[in-house]
């Protein structure tokens, strides 16, 4: 393996990934460090939202919402399959804010960035629609605009592949614990964390990038001696539950609550409702964030505000907590900290290293942009920006082409039931031919580990997606973690084993 690099960056997250991918493509030699599985910390633990981000609108963060509306954009564009069209529905309620600074908001959303794809907002009544109401009948008045979801652990595993195709290596379950200069170059001593192997490996690079999110301060101790136990984030936690489908139909819904926040309620796995999220400070495990008991009756409490059907925390099917690391900008209260990103350089002993601060999923993209103009001051190049024009692995095609290609998989394997071709396309794109090849009966799929999973896709995602366990196929290559059962779980861990 090469253990020489330009550019060595630290974290597997969406801003790892995203910075790898951007850096490989202009040509510079990379590696990208995480210490546990591709996006297995924060980057899937989100809302799973491609945004701009209507409530920052309030706080007048309008350079951060037309930045990520602009980015919306390029990524639907991009990674079609994983980012799709998603209507909201915001209930009007009177007593939080008036309908015409809506109306005015919504407008001013509409138009700050230019859209291709996604449909203008307007005012509905809400119990004159076409579709179900879950809402309560007091809520007569709302509004409709659009944004996007996304398989927000998916989007990590594309940029990573499409770096490792452009050259880049990719080391998971790999820790940095040691960083010294060596003659002029940053030499990293790494750690596997796998059980199997405790082996050390030296890497050298001349610049270093610091994506680690959350450990991000812990990261810049081990690289900066001078700034052991410095502060420079706010940890924050956000929780989200899953519960049994809410409504019958694909829009989701934005609900204000009495406190300011908004609470989301969105489509998710077909059979299930997301809700989320808070905004809570975090001291706790990095490695294991668990949604709290008020948190749960808080998210409850909000969404039975709006919602003809109480929600009790007995009918919650799953929770997930991700804790966002936002630069650390002096705001009291968790909620008004700035989403935006802050981007900074420093140099140790006459070497470089950069650290990346805060941002949001939708923004990714635009923050690798900002990290590679630095790196190419210190390489003295001025390479191009190219990751807008270029789809990630699999996207090769409109996003008005989705359904039209989804119906021609659908007749092409028309043995495999219809749900499973719909999450095998949703996930993979026209990455599935290296699934599904030219296979022509359920055979040939192999083991069938239940709920649609069959050895063709684990063996894809062992060779290709840096898969190494069940963790890492049921809930960051998909959420088939939320209806296998304990048998297929336990099918799917031995074959694993065995095939290792």
């Amino acid at each position: 393996m090469k253990t020489e690099f330009d550019i060595i960056i630290i974290g597997g997250g969406i801003n790892g990934a995203g910075i790898a991918r951007d850096a490989s493509g202009r040509g510079y030699s990379v590696a990208l460090i995480e210490m546990n599985d591709l996006a297995s910390g924060t980057s899937s633990w989100s809302t799973k939202l491609i945004h701009g981000g209507l409530r920052y609108m309030e706080q007048f963060q309008f350079r951060l919402v037309r930045e990520a509306l602009v980015e919306r954009e390029k990524l639907l564009e991009i990674a079609p399959y994983i980012i799709r069209p998603l209507k909201f529905i915001l209930p009007h309620s009177p007593s939080l804010r008036p309908a015409w600074i809506i109306q005015i908001g919504l407008v001013i959303y509409d138009y700050i960035a230019k859209r291709k794809y996604l449909a203008p907002s307007k005012k509905i009544k809400l119990n004159k629609t076409k579709i179900q109401n879950p809402l309560k009948e007091k809520f007569k008045v709302g509004f409709e605009y659009s944004d996007c979801k996304v398989e927000d652990a998916r989007l990590v595993i594309l940029n990573a592949l499409d770096a490792k195709n452009r050259s880049a290596v990719i080391l998971t379950n790999t820790k940095v614990i040691k960083t010294k200069n060596e003659n002029g170059i940053w030499e990293i001593v790494t750690k596997s964390t796998n059980k199997k192997s405790s082996k050390q490996i030296k890497l050298k690079s001349k610049v270093l990038v610091n994506a680690s999110g959350p450990w991000t301060d812990k990261t810049i101790s081990v690289i900066d001696k001078k700034r052991h136990n410095q502060k420079n984030i706010r940890l924050i936690k956000g929780s989200h539950i899953v519960v049994p489908k809410l409504y019958n139909h694909n829009k989701a819904y934005i609900f204000q609550h009495h406190d300011g926040r908004v609470i989301f309620s969105i489509p998710f796995e077909k059979n299930f409702t997301l809700i989320g999220t808070t905004d809570e400070p975090f001291e706790g495990n990095l490695s294991n964030p668990k949604i709290s008991d008020k948190e749960t009756h808080y998210l409850c409490e909000a969404a039975s505000t709006y919602f003809k059907k109480n929600i009790s925390p007995k009918e919650i099917i799953w929770t997930f907590s991700g804790v966002r690391s936002l630069f650390d900008d002096g705001k009291l209260d968790a909620k008004d900290i700035t989403r935006d990103y802050t981007i900074e350089e420093k140099i140790v002993n006459e070497l470089l290293y950069i650290s990346v601060f805060g941002g949001k999923i939708t923004t990714y993209r635009k923050l690798s942009e900002e990290v590679l103009k630095i790196v190419d001051k210190k390489f003295k190049k001025n390479t191009k920006s190219w990751t807008a024009e270029k789809s990630l692995p699999g996207g090769d095609f409109s996003p008005l082409e989705f359904n039209s290609l989804l119906e021609n998989y659908k007749k092409r394997f028309s043995f495999i039931d219809t749900g499973t071709i719909e999450r095998l396309f949703s996930s993979y794109g026209t990455n599935l031919d290296k699934i599904l090849g030219n296979k022509s009966n359920i055979k040939q799929l192999g083991i069938d580990f239940g709920k649609g999973l069959y050895e063709c896709e684990v063996d894809y995602l062992i060779k290709n997606e840096w898969a190494l366990n069940v963790s890492d196929i049921i809930w960051r290559r998909s959420k088939l973690g939320i209806i296998l059962n304990k048998d297929e779980l336990q099918r799917l861990n031995n074959y694993i084993i065995s095939r290792n």
